[in-house]
């Protein structure tokens, strides 16, 4: 598949770090699972990998956290 962003380069297998904010919770993911462009680094996220990050950022906002950085653990 080609990168939508550049329209030349393929994703292939990888990881990236993902930033996500809520409120004034910043957490930041390292070693996150993604497809990323060979030519411009642009990174996909499947929905199941997006949607435990999303949880996990809500699940830090509700118990107060700041700023947290974690290793990327699928469940």
């Amino acid at each position: 598949m080609n990168c939508l962003i550049c329209k030349q380069g393929e994703l292939r297998a990888g990881s990236v770090t993902v930033t996500l904010e809520r409120g004034t919770t910043t957490l930041v993911f390292k070693q996150v699972p993604a497809q990323v462009c060979e030519n411009c680094g642009e990174a996909y996220v499947d929905e199941a990998i997006s949607a435990q990050l999303l949880q996990a950022a809500a699940a830090a906002h509700a118990v107060g956290v700041q700023v947290e950085v974690r290793a990327f653990a699928a469940a």
